[in-house]
């Protein structure tokens, strides 16, 4: 049965759990929360799989899963083609969850598609889709201290003056997935690619940014 799918992307293992680079998992567990979704009944060494109820789908019978990859981030692109042989779908139907350095944290951002703008996590999933078209929910997770090393600020954990607003964007992230999945791409981007202060001027088309 084909599916909608949001992958929210992360690293796996306790030693990773709340770093900035696995907000996506962060996501994927809020939106199984709110779909009440069940685990995959198959164990599968790539990923964590849940299925919304059958009564869940969109105006074509599409089911909803939320899929966590258990590989590396690096390898996130094999774990939903391992998904992707359990349960059939298109490249335009994977709603992509990561972080985004070059966002302050509060900020996200949904496209239809585009570069992997440096994200090893996107850039392994468009190897294994093989095509850039796909769309993607960025959150910001901010730069921090240029001089400390890239990599060591997104394998980070958030200080504890941003939790406040750590919790919102990820409250607000599944709900723009929950958007995406029943409304759309374009819907979803209209209503959540604007600053959080500003989500309740939502009259204005704010299209892809």
């Amino acid at each position: 049965m084909a599916q909608l799918v949001i992958a929210g992307l992360g690293n796996p293992g306790p030693r990773y759990a709340g770093t900035r680079h696995n907000v996506g998992f962060g996501v994927a567990l809020r939106v199984v929360a709110s779909l009440g979704a069940f685990p995959e009944d198959d164990s599968a060494r790539e990923y964590a799989a849940w299925f919304a109820p059958p009564r869940i789908a969109d105006e074509a019978g599409r089911g909803i899963a939320v899929v966590q990859p258990l590989l590396f981030m690096n390898r996130s692109g094999e774990a939903l083609a391992a998904f992707h042989r359990r349960c059939a779908f298109e490249p335009a139907d994977c709603l992509v969850i990561v972080d985004d350095v070059y966002l302050p944290l509060g900020r996200i951002r949904l496209r239809a598609r585009g570069s992997a703008g440096g994200h090893n996590g996107l850039a392994s999933v468009a190897e294994a889709f093989g095509t850039l078209d796909f769309p993607r929910l960025r959150i910001g997770v901010g730069r921090g201290d240029s001089q400390v090393d890239l990599a060591s600020h997104v394998l980070d954990t958030f200080a504890d003056e941003e939790s406040g607003t750590l919790s919102e964007v990820l409250d607000r992230s599944a709900e723009a997935a929950l958007t995406w999945a029943s409304d759309g791409i374009t819907a979803a981007m209209n209503r959540f690619n604007v600053p959080a202060r500003d989500a309740r001027d939502e009259s204005t088309p704010q299209g892809e940014r």
